[in-house]
């Protein structure tokens, strides 16, 4: 068979593909149908599997890269502007938080052509406008003094530079109600950081998300970041000190709690994951088989 120049451009096509696939994984990460993947993350999920059971097709899968590498997770609405929930792997720390990081976006949500790496947002305020339909932007949370900017995967529970780094997109934030922030938030943030690097003897895995129920963050008449009613957490460690006293060991291999993202009665309650699952499936878009971890982080003997 003669090659035409039709099927010459044909194999070109084909070995490029091929090519791109096998030298740029990255280009498979950013924005994903899933995140089945150690390039998309999979890495960050318990037995490399999301939450299930979320109804809404809206949501994007984005697996948070920085500096080339895949940190964590992030299921985000891009139309309340918030993350739905940020999934990440423990690293043991001593709970310092860092603040000289610049905060950062996700190309990809604005352009599926842009870069998969999360970038700090321009110093020109007026390029921001440019992504700031698909994504909170800076000028959303700079004349809210009632709220301060929560990560769902904080910076305190990442050892790595780097990782600390990828915190810092506004893609993992969520706006909480100032003395919840300061107060019940960061007290429990630093409960799990202590819990986890003194009993944990194997990778932990954490999950991090939020419920709202129509309360925004307004800019120029618009309605710009949705705000959480409740902060919900878990975490899985399955290889944990079988010699921990009673009132720890009983809050493994998996806990989790959740609090009002509010001034008062917003104390952390901690509950077993099967509670934790049942408090949510009633305040949020979620089916019955609604599951946090997969299997309820029982290992497969």
């Amino acid at each position: 068979m003669v090659p035409t120049s039709e099927n010459c451009a044909l194999l070109l096509a084909a070995v490029v593909t091929v090519l791109s696939c096998v030298l740029l994984p990255g280009a498979q990460a950013g924005l994903v149908g899933d995140f089945n993947h150690a390039e998309r993350c999979k890495d960050s999920l318990y037995m490399g599997t999301p939450p299930r059971g979320y109804l809404s097709n809206s949501f994007k899968k984005i697996c948070q890269r920085y500096e080339g590498k895949p940190r964590y997770v992030t299921l985000y609405d891009p139309q309340k502007h918030i993350p739905i929930y940020s999934a990440y792997t423990f690293k043991k720390s001593d709970g310092e938080k860092k603040v000289d990081f610049p905060w950062m976006f996700e190309p990809q949500l604005a352009s599926e052509k842009s870069s998969s790496n999360m970038e700090p947002f321009p110093q020109s305020t007026s390029m921001h406008m440019n992504f700031e339909d698909s994504q909170a932007v800076l000028e959303d949370y700079a004349d809210v003094v009632q709220y301060e900017r929560g990560q769902l995967n904080p910076d305190e529970h990442q050892a790595d530079p780097l990782d600390k780094a990828a915190t810092y997109s506004l893609t993992n934030v969520v706006p909480q109600i100032r003395e919840f922030n300061l107060g019940p938030w960061a007290e429990h943030q630093d409960i799990i950081r202590k819990r986890l690097n003194n009993y944990c003897r194997g990778k932990a895995f954490v999950i991090t998300g939020v419920t709202t129920s129509g309360h925004t963050i307004r800019r120029n008449n618009l309605d710009r970041v949705a705000v959480p009613e409740y902060m919900w957490s878990a975490y899985c460690c399955t290889a944990f000190d079988q010699n921990a006293p009673y009132f720890v060991r009983y809050k493994f291999p998996v806990f989790g709690a959740y609090g009002l993202n509010d001034r008062i009665n917003n104390h952390m309650v901690e509950v077993p994951l099967k509670n934790l699952e049942k408090f949510l499936k009633g305040r949020m878009d979620v089916d019955k088989n609604f599951q946090i971890f997969y299997n309820d982080c029982v290992p497969d003997n």
